[in-house]
């Protein structure tokens, strides 16, 4: 495969951000199927089933779980285009939202096919009104550089629009409330794949306590006010800064999102 100089410089930074720091080593070796023995991949604990007489899911759809929308005696949503449900969504009445803190609704290409969907804004994403534009944000767009997108090629959202207190993920209640909001914007700018990054946000739109772990590089489809999308989760840039030998698995992950998208 032929990169050009921008893609090669992309995948360059993505390899040093990996932490790959030689060229050539003393023994030949598969980077993105073999661990480093030096690193060791943290495992999600496995959790007790349900206690229930349902048969258990498929492994391409999404699970039933507690996290569903309409916990909320919050109004329908009647927004028909991406203005109206910005104004609409400022005065949704969220549990997570709190008095005078600014409202971070979306970025990027709002006409793209692909979309990408967070947990909730941060510190600078409030100062600046966009979403992912700190560090992990800034990581975001390494990610999607080094599969040949960015900004003008992606839509970028969050599940919640509104900075949780103390910075913290949204809970599964919060999550629950945002839910129908989400939707409503998923069906408005109507993409046909979504990458989801972070557990909050995959396990709020595929409806599973299915970890992260468990639920990255595999493909979902979620049902949204009549159509299906294809749904893709892999980790959250944040995470990936803090435990940067994950990178190895968010970057097959990102090689699934481009193949799919290949596609058209």
């Amino acid at each position: 495969m032929h990169l050009t100089a921008p893609q090669a410089a992309a995948a360059l930074r993505w390899l040093t951000d990996s932490g790959v720091d030689v060229l050539v080593g003393d023994r030949p070796g598969n980077w993105l199927t073999k661990p480093s023995p030096l690193l060791k991949t943290r495992v999600e604990p496995a959790r007790a089933p349900a206690q229930t007489s349902a048969p258990p899911p498929s492994l391409g759809t999404a699970s039933t779980a507690p996290i569903a929308a309409g916990r909320t005696s919050a109004p329908p949503l009647t927004a028909r285009t991406l203005e109206e449900l910005r104004a609409e969504a400022e005065a949704y009445p969220l549990s997570i939202r709190r008095p005078g803190r600014p409202f971070v609704f979306a970025d990027g290409n709002p006409g793209a096919d692909l979309m990408v969907i967070g947990e909730a804004p941060g510190a600078q994403e409030e100062r600046e009104g966009k979403p992912f534009v700190g560090p992990a944000g800034q990581l975001l767009d390494r990610m999607l550089s080094a599969i040949d997108l960015d900004r003008s090629k992606v839509y970028i959202a969050n599940l919640s629009p509104w900075r949780p207190a103390q910075n913290r993920t949204p809970s599964m209640q919060e999550a629950a409330e945002c839910l129908p909001l989400l939707h409503r914007h998923i069906a408005i700018a109507g993409p046909k794949l979504i990458l989801t990054v972070g557990g909050t946000s995959a396990k709020a739109l595929l409806q599973t306590e299915t970890g992260i772990m468990r639920l990255r590089g595999k493909w979902r489809d979620v049902e949204i006010e009549g159509q299906t999308y294809a749904v893709l989760p892999t980790f959250h840039p944040a995470f990936l800064l803090r435990q940067p030998e994950q990178k190895r698995l968010a970057w097959l992950d990102l090689l699934a999102f481009r193949a799919r998208a290949a596609q058209g």
